[in-house]
């Protein structure tokens, strides 16, 4: 009987949840993760998002698909809009949409850094604070912001995806502090080396794969699905006591040497 009480928990039946970026990769699998568990899913990206809307709507909930700059207000305030106009309601929001593209220091444009900075962190801070602020009238509401490993330690040729990435979770915690008194809990993803379109051309380096093999504790990198479950915790009534927190998901990466 305890156990059902417990597994209740991650139920999202009736839940509504907004992923940005989510047409493929991290966003997609933490879309269909958060989907079996019940929730209507509103899918947001600047690429198509008919495929993985009806992969979606095939696990039995129901789904929409947008086209959404997340570094422009206007669509942030349609999202915001259309989603509750089917739904009434947000009760998930999982900020994803990123970019990444290794320059050394010297060579960064600036039209660069700031396409990295509006898309990772402007992006970030824009939605949360539209969807928050839906989330304030309701009194409850969890947001996940997707940080990263490189916004612990930093790595080579990413000055701009790092300061990004150190940034969200900075902004992560400063939401969850002022955002408690509304119910509302804002917490961030740290992932690791997962095998995405982001990162194909870094898995096929012979350096690359060596560094995860001796650095990784666990000798590999991840597949999108493995992210489907941190999400699915922060997301749901499971984590009801934890806010303001960053769950590193790097198979031990940053724990050592």
């Amino acid at each position: 009987m305890k156990n059902k009480k417990i597994l209740s928990k991650f139920d999202l039946t009736g839940k509504t949840a907004i992923l940005t970026g989510a047409s493929r990769g991290l966003g997609k699998a933490m879309a269909l993760g958060l989907a079996q568990a019940g929730a209507n899913i509103v899918i947001t990206d600047v690429l198509d998002t008919k495929k993985t809307v009806k992969e979606i709507e095939s696990l039995g909930v129901k789904a929409m698909g947008l086209k959404v700059d997340v570094t422009r207000k206007g669509d942030i305030d349609k999202m915001v809009k259309k989603t509750l106009q089917k739904f009434k309601k947000i009760d998930i929001l999982v900020n994803n949409a990123g970019v990444y593209f290794p320059t050394p220091v010297k060579d960064v444009k600036e039209k660069d850094w700031d396409k990295i900075i509006g898309i990772n962190l402007k992006g970030t801070m824009m939605c949360a604070q539209a969807v928050g602020k839906e989330m304030c009238k309701e009194k409850s509401g969890s947001i996940i912001n997707i940080a990263s490993v490189a916004g612990i330690m930093a790595f080579a040729q990413s000055a701009a995806y790092n300061t990004s990435k150190a940034a969200i979770i900075m902004l992560t915690k400063t939401l969850a502090t002022e955002w408690a008194s509304c119910g509302i809990r804002v917490n961030a993803i740290c992932p690791g080396i997962f095998a995405t379109d982001m990162t194909k051309g870094l898995l096929k380096d012979k350096g690359f794969q060596t560094m995860v093999k001796t650095k990784i504790p666990m000798a590999r990198y991840a597949v999108p699905e493995e992210l489907a479950g941190a999400a699915l915790y922060l997301a749901s009534d499971a984590s009801s006591y934890t806010t303001g927190h960053a769950l590193v998901v790097d198979g031990g990466w940053t724990v050592g040497l």
